[in-house]
């Protein structure tokens, strides 16, 4: 196997080794390791530390983009208890039965130091490889960190413009749009973040024109960016730079909920009924939910389940809970969900696995679901 002529001459010098095995040159093993799935990379990093430090490596990723070999990789933040200030991260990979072979799919836990303190579920997003946490939770805060997703270490990020007591965000087209009521409390403030330079514009967006003093979520909608409230909606043309007025309608209240996902250009939910479980996605169109067709052998959620839905590289990640006999802990399940798209009034899902991912104190909570690409 020859490694490829535009990768980097600079051979990888691992940090306890010079080779995780000696007999074979470190571009090999380089490239190699490389096309692996993430998903095996927390079991290869138990082989020794030599692999352990490969798998962190900025080369190892730059090989992987160089060789088209880039996925889509779930995050999920949670929080154990209620008193937890720092919740706990966790990703998607394929488990081993102690002999390095798979069985199946397990929640595994991130070693991240120095997590920065709690924010709003609303003001945590992914953008390529990078998980931003922006603002504060109780307090004024323009803080932003920024977890290296490759790595999975924290860095500091530009800060905002103006502190905000709480704040929401959303991606559009690499950019992050973060709106929030300002420390005095009284205005409101919409910035916008260039995750390409690493910048802030030099002029926030001015809210003045906008109707409803407090936004819950920013949601991407019709190709504009809708804040979305209890009262109303604003949305902003970010191609022209102005706002437009909207005629709410309850599509848009439905989108404050975490159980309402874009996966693409489509907005999909759980509908959860006593007899089976069906996923809608609306038709933006006609002005409807349609029932989302096949997803066969996908288990009834209970009834009081908290769910959770992400876009997993364009297929569909489901999350969902079931109380352990005892009810004195939760099982958290997943799904992975291919979709497809058949001609204008039907999307059918093929249910490729779902398995018991994690297990949890009762009173845990999804702080955030989303996915990285790396």
């Amino acid at each position: 196997m020859k490694f490829s002529a535009k990768l980097e001459k600079k051979r990888y010098t691992m940090q306890s080794q010079t080779n995780p095995n000696p007999s074979l040159p470190d571009d090999l093993i380089l490239s190699c390791v490389a096309r692996v799935s993430r998903l095996y990379y927390p079991t290869l990093s138990l082989v020794s530390k030599s692999f352990r430090s490969l798998i962190a490596s900025p080369e190892l990723y730059k090989t992987r983009s160089l060789l088209d070999r880039t996925e889509s990789c779930l995050y999920v933040c949670i929080k154990l208890n209620p008193f937890d200030e720092k919740p706990r991260w966790f990703t998607l990979c394929r488990k081993h039965n102690g002999t390095l072979k798979s069985s199946g799919y397990v929640l595994a836990t991130v070693p991240i130091p120095h997590t920065p303190l709690e924010s709003s579920s609303s003001s945590i997003v992914s953008v390529c490889s990078s998980i931003y946490n922006i603002g504060g939770y109780k307090l004024p805060s323009s803080s932003v960190s920024i977890l290296d997703c490759t790595s999975n270490t924290w860095r500091e990020g530009p800060s905002l413009r103006v502190k905000l007591m709480s704040c929401t965000a959303c991606v559009l087209d690499e950019k992050i749009y973060v709106s929030g009521r300002c420390k005095d409390g009284d205005s409101m403030t919409f910035q916008v973040f260039d995750t390409n330079t690493q910048t802030w514009d030099p002029l926030s967006v001015p809210c003045s024109e906008t109707k409803h003093e407090f936004h819950y979520k920013i949601v991407s909608f019709d190709g504009k960016l809708h804040l979305v409230s209890y009262k109303g909606v604003d949305a902003y043309n970010s191609k022209e730079g102005r706002w437009d007025l909207v005629t709410p309608s309850i599509e848009h209240i439905k989108y404050l909920y975490d159980c309402y996902r874009k996966i693409g250009n489509v907005w999909y939910t759980v509908v959860k009924g006593d007899i089976s479980t069906s996923i809608w996605w609306y038709h933006t169109e006609e002005r409807e939910w349609r029932d989302l067709k096949g997803i066969v052998g996908l288990p009834k959620f209970p009834i009081d389940a908290c769910l959770r839905m992400v876009d997993y590289g364009g297929k569909m990640a489901v999350l969902w809970d079931d109380y352990l006999p005892g009810r004195k802990k939760k099982m958290i399940w997943c799904a992975e969900i291919v979709l497809e798209r058949r001609g204008s009034l039907e999307i059918w899902g093929k249910v490729e696995w779902f398995a018991h991912v994690l297990t949890a104190p009762r009173q845990y909570e999804f702080v955030k679901v989303l996915a990285a690409t790396v």
